[in-house]
């Protein structure tokens, strides 16, 4: 895989750096840089960020950083299995457990929101931070959702973090979450009001809860044409143009045509009355 000039290498955390001072020089600066295209692309092009981490996995598959960045670009296209394969392998060389919310959700993607459900109630959440044990209740919110639970979603996501005016990174993201959870249970009018609440704190744009704000409204938008839409229409439009006047102008040049024969042929008529006039005249004489 290409590297753009650009990239060093020199981009990564330098705790990802530390851990790559067990590998030779060479062989480390290759791997940051194929680490630092996978943060680059993740959000933006997850296939290509997934075929750099496929890079980097194979020059330092001993690097947990390594195998949590490939875990997270694989969580990206979901490739579910992989993902919780690498999260796994990461975990396991460094024993921390933040990890634990997404291994719990690529179960979920795997189709087995039952196992998903069974983590959340695991010892390990109580070793999470606050961060961590808020994204654990979104994961097992949606297992019960999955498991058609709809009721003890709701009631999954109550939470002191959910009713706090405060604003922290993950605020937005459980407002909208229970936003959702409510108008499942046929809620409207309270989950217009975490949607609201959810768009209040949600500075970053991480959700969408401006539009479902608007859908519970009964707004419709109409997506405008962009500028080179507007140019193409307009092109067709002055095409259009060209093509109406030059009819026009062949409509006119046929009626002239058709009028210039009129008038030859009256004149014809009239030259035959005119001789036929004089031979009887002629006649007459005669």
């Amino acid at each position: 895989m290409p590297i753009p000039e650009d990239v060093t290498g020199d981009e990564i955390d330098k705790d990802v750096r530390q851990e790559l001072l067990s590998l030779p020089k060479t062989l480390a600066e290759d791997v940051a840089k194929n680490l630092v295209m996978v943060a680059k692309l993740l959000d933006e092009d997850p296939e290509r960020a997934y075929q750099y981490s496929r890079v980097a996995l194979r020059l330092a598959s001993r690097v947990a950083a390594v195998r949590e960045a490939a875990g997270f670009a694989s969580y990206a296209v979901a490739k579910y299995s992989e993902a919780l394969a690498e999260f796994r392998a990461a975990r396991r060389m460094t024993g921390n457990n933040d990890l634990w919310p997404v291994m719990a959700d690529c179960e979920r993607g795997m189709g087995r929101p039952e196992r998903a459900l069974a983590m959340a109630g695991e010892p390990e959440v109580q070793k999470l931070d606050r961060a961590g044990q808020v994204e654990m209740r979104l994961v097992a919110a949606g297992a019960r959702r999955d498991m058609g639970q709809a009721d003890a979603a709701v009631v999954t996501l109550q939470s002191p973090e959910l009713a706090s005016n405060s604003v922290q990174p993950w605020t937005a993201r459980l407002r909208y979450a229970y936003a959702d959870a409510l108008l499942a249970v046929g809620r409207e009018d309270e989950a217009r009001e975490w949607f609201a609440k959810a768009l209040e704190a949600d500075q970053g744009g991480t959700t969408d809860a401006s539009d479902r704000l608007a859908e519970l409204d009964g707004v419709e938008f109409v997506d405008a044409l962009d500028d080179d839409e507007a140019a193409d229409a307009s092109e067709v439009v002055e095409v259009a143009k060209v093509a109406e006047v030059a009819e026009t102008d062949d409509v006119a040049e046929e009626a002239a045509d058709a009028a210039d024969a009129e008038a030859t042929d009256d004149d014809a008529v009239d030259t035959a009355d005119a001789a036929d006039s004089e031979s009887s005249e002629r006649g007459d004489a005669s």
